[in-house]
């Protein structure tokens, strides 16, 4: 059912299931919890306790809302991703649905995507192919209606066509070079039972087909492939957007606000948070599965991934305040700049501060200072890792510099990022989040190729915003945001641990 008006206002179903995030914790006796996406702290009154109870003690089982108190709670907790859905598997045919295929490239990918989608209603989008009759030749062969574009458009212009066509209810977007897996459709489409839901995607990895190294670095780690954990997506959260090579969506509301035509790149960034903006919920559902076939010539493959990248001056314009590459704590900022200056006991100090003050902020709530330094010990790691990223992407010259300093023990200064004792730090940023991503994804490869690949990957990506930034003439993508301490008392530490990292740092590196 479409929602008119608000989606806001949309009320979830009777019968309708949920479950708790499982990295959702609570204190003070249940009145208050932290998670969610984007992660927070929340309070719940005394109405709320009694529902939220039974949820805690159903676990992964869930909870289905009864009365309308216990609803309004439930809508609120999927509404903030600290709670998700929980359905069974209905069969795709109970739901009026259609499959749009745009393709481009050789008609060759269309049949193992066709075959996948077999029994299914498809409208196959010929984009300005340069081999139409062998496109139109798979499209017979396996029923699927055939609209061709006369010059290539690009994917945005290909879905908007096809979701004009369509005349079902909900439209499943498939690139060619997807095969979407047994059962992936009949777990999108009950998320529609909410009726907030726009848009749901599956979880897509890599094809586990070639031997090379590139092949098995795509198995293990696919640019497409959002996780094992279902979220909401939003701005924001801990899942910013989904790609649209595979996703159901409501037609109608995708054709009250269609993809940008204008982007050849980041249109399905930029139709999220669109929806997202306007209300309606876009989930994550990754016991869906499809099935992409990479780009497995290495040049190939940096080009796509530096194509990637250059959309995020256009979305940084068209979405102020979106793209700032990490999102860090001053305080967390500032110890690991001391850190990497050499001047460990002020970092601590730095550390114990935002400790003391996120407790004099959570203790209305009941939240004690032990639970406090352990939220300042997860969003310091948490800003660690973010922070490494932007060395291994947007800042990935300096990021090289420092890795090559460590690597042939450099004693000359080139730079306060890059001194002596700094580069071995940004070095240990930029390694250690792989390390962890190896240990959990335990690819078929060996460490040195694993990260060389990965260290190539993001410096392809970071090229592209580097670019996109400079042909928008913003900075915006390329500058992480500093979030200051709340409150009197924060502020007076932020400005003392402020003028003591400029002395620290001005100190080390002399102009």
């Amino acid at each position: 059912m479409f929602v008119a008006g608000d989606p806001r206002r949309a009320a979830l179903p009777p019968g309708f299931r949920i479950a708790l995030d499982p990295e959702v914790r609570f204190f003070a006796g249940g009145k208050a919890a932290v998670g969610g996406s984007p992660w927070r702290v929340v309070r719940f009154g005394e109405a709320a306790l009694r529902f939220l109870a039974n949820l805690r003690s159903a676990g992964s089982a869930g909870a289905v809302p009864v009365d309308p108190a216990a609803r309004a709670l439930a809508r609120s907790l999927l509404d903030r991703g600290l709670a998700h859905p929980l359905f069974g598997d209905v069969p795709s045919a109970c739901h009026d649905v259609e499959i749009v295929v745009p393709i481009f490239g050789p008609a060759k990918v269309l049949e193992g995507c066709l075959s996948a989608l077999a029994g299914l209603r498809v409208i196959v989008i010929d984009d300005g192919s340069l081999d139409p009759e062998a496109v139109r030749a798979v499209a017979a062969l396996h029923g699927a209606r055939l609209v061709r574009h006369g010059e290539n458009r690009g994917p945005a212009a290909a879905r908007n066509t096809g979701a004009t066509i369509a005349s079902s209810d909900l439209v499943a977007f498939v690139d060619a070079d997807c095969r979407p897996c047994p059962g992936w459709l009949d777990r999108l489409i009950v998320h529609f039972e909410d009726p907030r839901v726009v848009a749901v995607a599956p979880r897509i990895v890599s094809s586990p087909e070639g031997t090379s190294a590139l092949a098995r670095y795509e198995a293990s780690r696919s640019s497409l492939d959002m996780g094992s954990r279902s979220e909401v997506v939003r701005a924001g959260g801990r899942l910013g957007f989904v790609p649209t090579a595979a996703v159901v969506v409501r037609r109608e509301a995708v054709l009250g606000h269609r993809f940008d035509e204008l982007l050849r790149f980041g249109e399905d960034v930029d139709l999220v948070w669109r929806l997202a903006d306007r209300g309606w919920l876009v989930r994550y559902e990754p016991r869906a599965t499809v099935l992409h076939e990479p780009r497995l010539a290495l040049g190939a493959w940096l080009g796509r991934r530096c194509a990637y990248g250059t959309s995020a001056g256009t979305l940084a314009r068209r979405h102020p305040g979106r793209l700032a590459p990490a999102r860090l704590s001053f305080l967390n900022l500032a110890s690991i700049a001391l850190v990497a200056a050499g001047h460990p006991f002020p970092a601590a100090a730095s550390i114990a501060s935002a400790a003391r003050l996120l407790h004099l902020r959570l203790a209305p709530f009941g939240i004690g200072p032990s639970a406090s330094a352990a939220i300042v010990a997860r969003g310091l790691l948490s800003d660690c890792s973010a922070l490494g990223s932007v060395f291994r992407r947007e800042w990935w010259p300096i990021g090289a510099a420092a890795l090559a300093a460590s690597a042939l023990r450099m004693r000359r200064r080139q730079g306060c990022l890059v001194s002596r004792r700094g580069a071995p730090v940004v070095s240990v940023l930029m390694l250690a989040p792989l390390v962890l991503e190896m240990a959990r994804a335990r690819p078929r490869l060996d460490p040195f190729r694993y990260v060389g690949l990965r260290l190539l990957e993001d410096a392809a990506y970071g090229t592209g915003v580097i670019a996109g930034a400079a042909r928008e003439q913003t900075i915006a993508p390329l500058v992480p945001e500093v979030r200051l301490p709340k409150g009197p008392p924060a502020v007076g530490v932020a400005f003392i641990a402020g003028a003591l990292l400029g002395a620290v740092l001005g100190a080390r590196c002399p102009a």
